[in-house]
């Protein structure tokens, strides 16, 4: 059973997606804080750092915007992005001039002491595709495993894109539907793109920052994700939530697939909730073998120390590290999942001598990472035994 708990309080919204009672994602929306995450502007370029391969971008918030060079050059592909790009080969200031009116779009909310990071690269999501202008390529989400499948919605992509110049991403979501449900999705989503540039053509012509597009609230996002992957109820604690919820979905799917119910007590008691999400704020997280987790987040990364803790085994120890590392690994796709940990994500497993242990420990996490939503990539053990992996938050925290 997939349910959608939605508990609105004064100042915050709380969004809790559950398995068969179990947690598996949990956010919170601030009704006051401002999230720039996904918005879209007309920014003008206030300063180019050659040394730097980057630009300050004036997009009228309170902090000018960083933007990379990585992140002006069309991307290969939305999976390699520009990564196996030199990019010393290139220079930002035969992209980006002083003065500029730039389309950007928020990559990652500002924090304490930055900018928001900001791209040319735009993406405009719809609810099979996501559209990337002035770029070249199809993409299809990697949590579409088929390879029949694979190739038959690049092909129909190829086909619905008529030889357009444009970037697409192919959405978990359009697994198995048809043409015609891909195409007016594609053309939906293609009219919004040409709605930003025509007014991104206007503003730009007064040499000042203006907003864009607003990106969708974390309710929105997330309705959009969810109720295509087989959602069966979503709760709610009041009436008008209740009628926002309905006309949400009612523009994206044109009737309501889904039962919504409102419940005005006890709500945050279902299946222990506030229990659950109370246990996020922990540091330590307890493995049922009794080990432990020790999660330890920073603002260049996010570090998980396995420990045996209480656990000792009665074989020999390469075995009983591999029953603790195995169960941690579980553990650890989950907690990042809960926590919607993004970044560079270091895992310190306890030391395995074995390469074959190391390479099954991969294989599990990786396992346990396709029931992530987001998109997660994980690197070989490195010299000192750490496992590296990265993952794409969902939203900013």
């Amino acid at each position: 059973m997939k349910e959608l708990i939605i508990i609105e309080k004064q100042d915050e919204r709380q969004i809790s997606y559950v398995e068969d009672g179990i947690l598996k994602e949990q956010y919170k929306e601030n009704n006051e804080k401002k999230r720039l995450e996904g918005n879209v502007y007309a920014g003008k370029v206030v300063n180019v750092v050659d040394g730097m391969q980057a630009a300050f971008v004036d997009i009228g918030e309170n902090k000018n915007a960083f933007l990379h060079i990585k992140e002006v050059l069309p991307k290969k592909s939305n999976i390699t992005g520009n990564k196996e790009e030199k990019l010393q080969k290139y220079k930002i200031k035969d992209y980006i001039k002083n003065g500029q009116t730039v389309l950007v779009q928020v990559k990652r909310d500002c924090e304490s002491a930055k900018g928001a990071r900001v791209s040319t690269n735009i993406q405009i999501a719809g609810r099979f595709v996501i559209l990337l202008p002035e770029n070249n390529f199809i993409t299809i989400s990697q949590k579409i495993e088929n390879e029949e499948e694979r190739e038959r919605l690049k092909k129909l992509v190829e086909k619905i894109k008529e030889n357009k110049k444009i970037g697409v991403i192919v959405r978990t979501a359009s697994e198995n539907i048809n043409e015609k449900e891909l195409k007016k999705d594609f053309i939906n989503t293609l009219e919004k793109l040409k709605k930003i540039q025509e007014e991104f053509n206007r503003v730009s012509k007064e040499n000042k920052p203006a907003i864009i597009q607003e990106n969708d609230t974390i309710l929105e996002k997330i309705l959009v994700d969810l109720v295509d992957s087989k959602l069966d109820k979503i709760y709610v604690n009041n009436e008008r939530l209740k009628n926002q919820i309905e006309n949400i979905i009612k523009d994206i799917y044109g009737d309501i697939p889904i039962k919504i119910e409102c419940q005005t007590q006890n709500l945050e008691t279902r299946y222990d909730l506030d229990d659950q999400i109370e246990k996020l704020q922990n540091r330590k997280v307890w493995l049922k073998c009794g080990g432990f987790l020790v999660i330890d987040k920073t603002e260049a990364l996010t570090v998980i120390d396995v420990n045996s803790g209480k656990f000792t085994g009665k074989r020999e120890i390469e075995k009983t590290i591999f029953k603790v590392n195995k169960e941690a690994s579980i553990e650890i796709a989950k907690q990042i999942r809960l926590r919607d940990i993004g970044g560079i994500i270091v895992v310190d497993y306890i030391n395995m001598q074995e390469e074959e242990n190391k390479q099954e420990i991969i294989k599990i996490l990786e396992k346990e990472l396709k029931k992530d939503r987001a998109k997660t990539q994980i690197m070989q053990f490195t010299k000192l035994n750490l496992l590296e992996m990265t993952r794409k938050h969902m939203f900013s925290s």
